[in-house]
């Protein structure tokens, strides 16, 4: 009974942090003077869309696969690369968002969220690292993304994907390589958690591919 009631609460908590993130993004789409185009192509708002859609199944049917497992792995990843990079670079930069609830929801809360979430309830199986670093393919196609549409829309959604803003693209260059590295370490960070989780006393394995 114990047990029953924890995994209502945990799906109640997801679903509300749910509906929380679904509405900072309202806030922030109706409140946009700009593109629609460009307001979808920061990546924190694509991350926090994918976190939302990860929390609302994750509270709803609360699948056990290998496959919603990895999932899960990298939304967590995307949502932590979010609330590291933001608090590291993006902190007093413009990023599209005026209202500051919506901005420490989608930057600050739901990283957090899904975070402790990952290392709580994480339903991980014993994967090699290779795989895990195969969530790193998402942020590398946003960067290419980015630097492709960035002249053709003449805007970039942040000022070290910018060329003119960061100093060419040598500088685009060095900061593509230190955050690749950095996002790479975060994924051996989240893949070791999900391990550890794995592998704790009492612990259920997840064997099914579906």
């Amino acid at each position: 009974m114990t047990w029953l009631m924890g995994t209502v609460v945990v799906r109640i908590a997801r679903s509300a942090f749910a509906a929380l993130g679904i509405a900072a993004i309202v806030s922030a789409v109706t409140a946009t003077t700009g593109s629609l185009g460009n307001f979808f192509s920061y990546f924190t708002i694509e991350s926090n869309l994918l976190a939302i859609v990860v929390l609302i199944v994750g509270g709803l049917v609360n699948p056990q696969s290998q496959r919603w497992a990895y999932l899960r792995g990298a939304a967590t990843l995307f949502m932590v690369i979010t609330g590291i990079v933001y608090a590291a670079l993006l902190a007093n930069a413009e990023v599209g968002l005026t209202s500051p609830w919506v901005d420490d929801t989608l930057h600050r809360v739901i990283p957090v969220v899904m975070l402790v979430d990952w290392i709580l309830f994480s339903p991980w199986t014993r994967r090699p690292f290779l795989a895990a670093l195969g969530w790193l393919l998402a942020p590398l196609a946003y960067f290419a993304y980015s630097l492709v549409r960035g002249p053709i829309a003449h805007w970039y959604p942040y000022p070290f994907l910018d060329p003119g803003h960061s100093g060419g693209y040598g500088r685009v260059a060095l900061y593509a390589v230190v955050l690749a590295i950095v996002m790479g370490l975060m994924a051996v960070g989240v893949n070791v958690i999900g391990l550890w989780r794995a592998g704790a006393p009492g612990r259920h394995r997840v064997t099914s591919l579906s």
